[in-house]
């Protein structure tokens, strides 16, 4: 949504594609950032590790409150919206790395088992590991120390891609679909979904577009969500409703035009059906 500040990865020299950042300084910096306000919900266009090392806090991930606290780490993925809470406190690091840097330094095997990375529909953010998290903030930091640009972009992205991994193995139930022969069909469904929810809701368009029927498609979006696909789509639509209902100052007409609605009383039909609440009641609670 247009009103949803959509944030890309800044750096100043532009050739790392990847920072670690203090949450104290990153915190005090805040009200000196222009172009949003990372306390409101916004959209990135990177990855990001936010690994909590002392003190509690919340951070909310798509409309939703995660409990913070020493240990935790929340991962978050290019296309999620977020938001800072005010006034945070906790201390930790703030990592982030573009997609291009995981293109280009991980494994094409670990970005297929890495499942936050491209399919966070299905996996929660958060997670606790403080041994995990100490092993490497402290090499992390150790290499950055270190200010040898020789091949230090390799060895940041094979202690973030290990890192990840560790987190990965935590979840097996997770790491043994990513493993199944229909995992690369699912990520070209969702993809689809990410690109396409506006001009169709229909399961058969999205068949059609994977060359394969919707029977077919409706036993691989079960294999992963254990939902049917028309659910998974409409799950979608409504994800982006409520951020834009949330986060935004338009109108709901607007909000039904820009979700591929022609009138704003299907678009009202719709959201109800889903959340048992209109989008003005549901703007109001």
């Amino acid at each position: 949504m247009k009103n949803i500040p959509n944030i890309s990865f800044q750096d100043a020299e532009n050739e790392q594609n990847f920072e670690c950042l203090n949450l104290t300084n990153f915190f005090k910096r805040l009200p000196e950032i222009e172009d949003h306000d990372p306390r409101l919900p916004h959209r990135i266009h990177f990855f990001a590790l936010l690994i909590v090392t002392k003190g509690t806090g919340i951070h909310q991930v798509d409309l939703k409150d995660y409990t913070l606290k020493k240990g935790s780490v929340l991962r978050l993925a290019k296309g999620q919206v977020h938001a800072f809470q005010k006034n945070a406190t906790y201390e930790g690091y703030l990592v982030i790395f573009t997609e291009e840097f995981v293109i280009h330094h991980f494994s094409k095997s670990s970005i297929n088992i890495i499942s936050h990375l491209y399919n966070y529909h299905i996996t929660s953010p958060i997670s606790d590991n403080e041994a995990c998290n100490k092993i490497f903030i402290d090499q992390l930091n150790n290499e950055l120390a270190k200010n040898i640009s020789f091949a230090q972009n390799n060895i940041v992205a094979s202690l973030i891609n290990l890192y990840l991994l560790r987190l990965e193995r935590e979840n097996k139930e997770i790491t043994v679909r990513n493993n199944s022969k229909n995992f690369p069909h699912f990520i070209a469904f969702k993809n689809l979904v990410e690109l396409n929810y506006t001009k169709t809701r229909n399961v058969k368009d999205y068949a059609e577009k994977l060359s394969i029927t919707t029977k077919n498609l409706n036993e691989i979006v079960k294999e992963f969500t254990l939902d049917t696909a028309k659910t998974f789509i409409d799950n979608y639509v409504i994800l982006e409703a409520k951020r834009a209902i949330v986060s935004t100052d338009l109108s709901f007409k607007e909000i039904a035009f820009e979700l591929g609605f022609d009138e704003l009383t299907n678009f009202t039909k719709f959201f109800k059906k889903n959340v048992q609440l209109s989008p003005k009641a549901f703007k109001n609670k």
